[in-house]
């Protein structure tokens, strides 16, 4: 394999063991990564590292959110002529043959496909499910349906975490979409490399295990479900980014359906918190109205977010 260079790219935010069991598990990949580059949004535990060789740290106690933090990386990377940016959330930790298994499948398709992100199997260590990967279906985004018998699939965008992106592809288009912060970032940016004609695969063989919200195990009608429990902030950009994005995306009278999915998952939503979840019940609520309402409009900027934190 021809010399690679990969920058690795770390958010950060107030759990500072999160980052470094993430740390570790990259420092330990069988292919060595080049320099390891963290954007430290906490800022009641910042990051903390005993050994930070071939390590940065960029602080930002204002917290500037996984697009704008990822758009610095892809900077880095661009200036200093690395191949790849390997991105994660800190509360992934990918296996030790992880980065290797995503090169080798990459020079093995790149005479097949035009690369824009490859990416492992990602697997919620709390349900031992995989996190899918995500399609546009005409109005909105849906879950790749994982296939564990095949070397690899297509998706429109993996998750964050555990992408390696290509930089080459990535100077190719418009940055990450900053204004969306936390959520839906990866949505929007894997989608529009599709529609650059670019290919995004899941490695199967390759694996991360990675923490996905906070699962609540429920019953209904005999069957056992898991709901997850976000923050009213969290609530708030999920209803707000996803109404948004697709609205954006769907075409022609498929909006109307785009517009009917987002009213009924605000809905959904919000029956879930009210029967489920204790915990800031009216702001969470209070939420998932602004946010549907905000994305509807287009609102993609901070107004009314003081008033759910």
């Amino acid at each position: 394999m021809k010399k690679i260079k990969v920058l690795t790219y770390i958010t950060a935010y107030e759990d500072n063991q999160a980052v470094i069991n993430c740390v570790r598990a990259i420092q330990n990949q069988s292919f060595p990564v080049n320099k390891i580059f963290i954007i430290d949004n906490s800022r009641i535990e910042p990051v903390s590292l005993t050994n930070s060789t071939n390590i940065i740290i960029e602080r930002h106690p204002e917290n500037i959110g996984i697009g704008a933090g990822l758009n610095l990386a892809l900077n880095l990377a661009q200036a200093q002529v690395y191949d790849f940016v390997w991105a994660f959330d800190q509360d992934s930790v990918p296996a030790p043959d992880c980065l290797e298994m995503l090169l080798e499948a990459h020079q093995r398709l790149s005479e097949q496909y035009e690369i824009g992100i490859i990416a492992p199997t990602a697997i919620d260590v709390k349900t031992n499910t995989v996190v899918e990967g995500a399609v546009f279906a005409k109005y909105r985004f849906i879950g790749c349906q994982h296939i564990n018998q095949i070397d690899f699939y297509e998706c429109d965008a993996p998750i964050t975490s555990g992408s390696l992106i290509s930089i080459e592809k990535a100077k190719t288009i418009s940055p990450l979409r900053a204004e969306l912060f936390i959520d839906g970032i990866d949505l929007d940016y894997g989608l529009r490399l599709r529609y650059k004609g670019y290919s995004n695969l899941i490695i199967t063989k390759a694996t991360m295990q990675h923490n996905f919200g906070n699962p609540l195990a429920v019953k209904f009608l005999y069957k056992k479900y898991y709901i997850h429990k976000y923050s009213a902030l969290r609530h708030y950009y999920i209803c707000r980014n996803h109404t948004y994005l697709d609205i954006k995306y769907a075409q022609g009278w498929y909006r109307l359906l785009s517009l009917k999915h987002r009213i009924k998952y605000a809905i959904c939503t919000i029956i879930k918190i009210v029967l489920f979840d204790t915990e800031q019940r009216q702001l969470k609520v209070w939420a998932c109205l602004v946010g549907t309402y905000q994305g509807l409009i287009n609102q993609l900027d901070k107004t009314f977010i003081d008033s759910i934190k």
